[in-house]
């Protein structure tokens, strides 16, 4: 018998975050990403789109593993490393990708750039049909990291376009929008960062424009914070009853036996040999069945090459001429001994005059 997965086991047994962090430069995006480390999580795997993880303390390894993406390319191996290659060994526990838009507006050049080469234009756009198509690719590095993982992850983006009037529509421009639309669909909550001078000091906020938690409603705005800031508000909203940092025991198997197959047994169909028998019996003859064969089998004459089922149809139709025969025989003897009774009756009562 074989294994099957018992769906009460999906049940979840461990609570966590997927943020997202939007803002333009300097705003504290990429140094929030790594407070990840600090959170309790296990250790943290940086994804360094932007390579500017160095200028981080603790990212040589020490504190985490800042991981240098050189091409494009080479961020779904590396996602592959981790969570199912020979990264595992490091024991991460929460990752982060700094940043969603220069591995999106670097891989979406390529396209670009290909589209000019095909068609000999330099001012040619890939169309609608093409992005969707290079949106649902690039999209499954989000889905590695927000959802396979199973852990908590903080993805680093930069600000909308906002249109023609700040800024002029090319490469990078068009392709913004299409960034926000996926990673908001992947991504428990968003926000927004940005800085402002509070007694002649900058301040870090960042402010929750989507959520899919009643933990953080929209408009909310946290300064300063960290990651560990992030899940202290969760753990005291009284919404969660999941642990962050281990999950709970398994109160239910993960795999169940395959129920048996159970095999139809039942009476098997007549054979030839019987339908001769039942013929000769009753008395037809062979000739009988080879004109039947030949009208309800799709005319055939040679009863050796009848299937199973036709001989099965063969059998049921003899069985019913057979009933219906007797039935009529059944019913003449019945007027037979009508007739006999009258005659008696009325010899009777001549008698009976006499």
């Amino acid at each position: 018998m074989g294994k099957r997965v018992n769906p009460l086991s999906r049940r979840p047994r461990q609570q966590r975050l997927v943020l997202a962090v939007r803002g333009a430069a300097g705003t504290g995006k990429s140094f929030f990403a790594s407070t990840l480390a600090d959170a309790g999580l296990g250790r943290l795997c940086y994804f360094d789109v932007e390579r500017k993880g160095r200028l981080l303390a603790g990212s040589d390894g020490s504190k985490f593993d800042a991981l240098e993406i050189q091409h494009p390319d080479e961020l779904p191996e590396f996602i592959d490393w981790a969570l199912e290659g020979e990264g595992r060994e490091q024991g991460y526990g929460c990752y982060a990708l700094d940043s969603w838009a220069m591995y999106f507006g670097r891989k979406h050049r390529e396209t670009v750039l290909a589209v000019r080469e095909r068609s000999g234009d330099p001012t040619a756009q890939p169309t609608a049909e093409e992005l969707a198509s290079d949106q649902m690719i690039f999209q499954e590095v989000l889905r590695r990291l927000c959802v396979d993982s199973g852990a908590c992850v903080v993805i680093t983006d930069q600000i909308g376009a906002k249109g023609k009037e700040d800024r002029e529509e090319n490469e990078m421009g068009r392709v913004l929008p299409l960034t926000s639309g996926g990673l908001e669909y992947f991504v428990d909550v968003l926000v927004e960062a940005s800085l402002r001078i509070e007694d002649l000091r900058p301040v870090r906020v960042f402010r929750v424009v989507k959520s899919n938690s009643s933990a953080f409603p929209i408009g909310l705005e946290l300064l300063n914070p960290s990651f560990s800031d992030f899940l202290a508000r969760l753990n005291d909203s009284g919404t969660n009853t999941l642990p962050v940092e281990a999950p709970l025991p398994a109160k239910e198997p993960e795999l169940l036996e395959e129920a048996p197959t159970l095999a139809f047994v039942g009476r098997p169909g007549p054979t030839l040999e019987d339908l001769y028998l039942k013929a000769e019996e009753n008395g037809f003859t062979r000739a009988d069945l080879i004109t039947a064969a030949r009208y309800y089998c799709n005319g055939k004459s040679d009863l050796e090459r009848l299937s199973p089922d036709e001989i099965g149809n063969l059998d049921r139709r003899l069985t019913a001429r057979i009933e219906k025969e007797a039935a009529r025989a059944g019913y003449t003897s019945l007027e037979g001994s009508s007739e006999a009774a009258d005659t008696a009756g009325s010899s009777r009562k001549t008698k009976l005059r006499a």
